[in-house]
């Protein structure tokens, strides 16, 4: 029941979200319309009670200006008459606060504590200044002799489920790929674990999104999204490569 409201509230905001963000970020994954929606409707609630207050704002300064021989009438917000002009304005924000809440709350639930069942894993090694990522070969699985092993260029199929788990060999650092909507603190220590599903081909870029010492700026890396064949053939070329410049 409450995906269901959830998947109705998301198919009023979507066609917002995906004009004005996806406009200017291309929607790459299977749950980036879902992170564009839930901006589009914050957009949506707060821009109409902030302009409704702003014109309401000027309008009582205007209309109620000092003016000669007509003393001011102080209002405690009492009075019965008025008390509607506060409760009802009030009840009606809570009740959008309620909706951001819920459809947040639906969103990470969705995209963060639900790990769908996989088709393919990558590893993902951040350090001082660079990314080094771990494909499968074409045995799918990995840690095997096949893997793939490349620096600041990770290779991805088109419409494939990938589980990441994605590691830091020294500070903070922070996988985030854009056209993915996705961002993902890698913490050294700790493994952290997510899930992606490409929707679209293409060269995109990743960059470290969390500030980690003076090479910082010139931590990115690209995602290339491929189809079925090109992917197959660039396994093909490439299984059992070591990338050359990395410290692994």
């Amino acid at each position: 029941m409450l995906q269901g409201i959830y998947e109705f509230i998301k198919s009023i905001f979507e066609p917002l979200g995906d004009y004005f963000i996806g406009s200017l970020v291309p929607v790459g994954s299977s749950f980036a319309a879902d992170i564009d929606s839930l901006i589009a409707l914050i957009a949506v609630f707060v821009g109409f009670w902030g302009l409704l207050a702003y014109i309401a704002f000027f309008f009582l300064i205007f209309r109620f200006r000092r003016k000669d021989g007509q003393r001011a009438k102080y209002v405690t917000g009492e009075e019965k008459d008025l008390k509607r002009w506060i409760s009802w304005p009030h009840a009606a924000i809570i009740v959008c606060d309620v909706v951001i809440v819920f459809m947040a709350i639906m969103v990470w639930y969705n995209i963060k504590q639900r790990l769908p069942e996989a088709d393919a894993t990558v590893r993902i090694v951040a350090q001082q200044w660079a990314w080094n990522f771990i494909h499968p070969g074409p045995d799918g699985v990995l840690d095997t002799e096949d893997d793939i092993d490349t620096f600041n260029e990770l290779h991805v199929q088109e419409g494939t489920l990938y589980h990441y788990e994605l590691v830091s060999k020294d500070v903070l650092h922070d996988f985030s790929v854009p056209v993915f909507r996705l961002k993902q603190d890698a913490i050294p220590g700790r493994v952290m674990k997510g899930w992606f599903k490409p929707t679209i081909t293409g060269t995109y870029d990743v960059q470290c999104a969390e500030m980690c010492g003076v090479g910082h700026g010139i931590m990115g890396a690209r995602i290339i999204i491929e189809t079925p064949e090109e992917h197959a053939a660039w396994m093909s070329q490439n299984k059992g490569q070591l990338a050359s410049a990395t410290t692994r």
